[in-house]
């Protein structure tokens, strides 16, 4: 089913980027000068924001916009281990605000070694969800989710995306935040998946 197929292939997608801007960010971390005690104030800021824009990108994903209320509606089975990617997210959360407090106000040099562990607890724990969702929450939403659900979820994917191309540059209006019509837009016919997206081996279409 052309519809399912896209949308496994749109979640894969996500999850390629996140993983490889979540390793971008600790390659940075890592190139870090290891010989002081304290870091520029305006790098450890530059790294807290970066670490922020991939976080709030990551809470934008069309899993959480699309596929996590249709898994919540097609069974409660889920409930716990949705409970737990909240709670990972909560510990990204207040890492990311303990490295934020690390670099506070003015130009005065960041500790390095409380800064540096913040972040890499806030990497770690947006790491272990993508874990959980490609090995647990992905098959669970393969069994639990109908194929009309699929269906109406690639829709609203597909709408999502043509709505954010249209709008895209619009000043102030942040990319993830292009809201998709609630309409959906339905799929023409002898549509194909684009070639050359990474695909997941975890994830197969119905």
């Amino acid at each position: 089913m052309l519809t399912s197929t896209y949308t496994l292939v749109a979640l894969s997608v996500e999850q390629t980027t996140a993983r490889a801007a979540l390793q971008s960010l600790l390659d940075e971390l890592c190139a870090l000068p290891g010989d002081f005690g304290t870091l520029a104030a305006g790098r450890a800021a530059q790294l807290t924001a970066a670490l922020r824009q991939v976080y709030d990108n990551y809470h934008w994903r069309k899993l959480d916009k699309f596929v996590v209320p249709a898994l919540r509606r097609s069974t409660p089975v889920a409930d716990a281990l949705l409970a737990e990617l909240d709670g990972l997210s909560g510990e990204a959360a207040r890492a990311m605000d303990a490295a934020a407090a690390c670099v506070g106000t003015g130009d005065r040099p960041v500790p390095r070694v409380p800064f540096c562990r913040a972040v890499e607890r806030c990497i770690a724990a947006l790491r272990r969800r993508l874990e959980r969702e490609e090995h647990e929450l992905f098959p669970l939403a393969r069994g639990a989710v109908g194929l009309d659900a699929w269906f109406a979820i690639a829709n609203q994917m597909l709408a999502h995306d043509a709505y954010a191309q249209e709008h895209r540059g619009d000043p102030g209006r942040p990319a993830q935040a292009a809201a998709a019509p609630a309409a959906a837009v339905p799929v023409a016919a002898g549509a194909t998946v684009p070639d050359g997206r990474p695909r997941h081996t975890l994830l197969r279409a119905h």
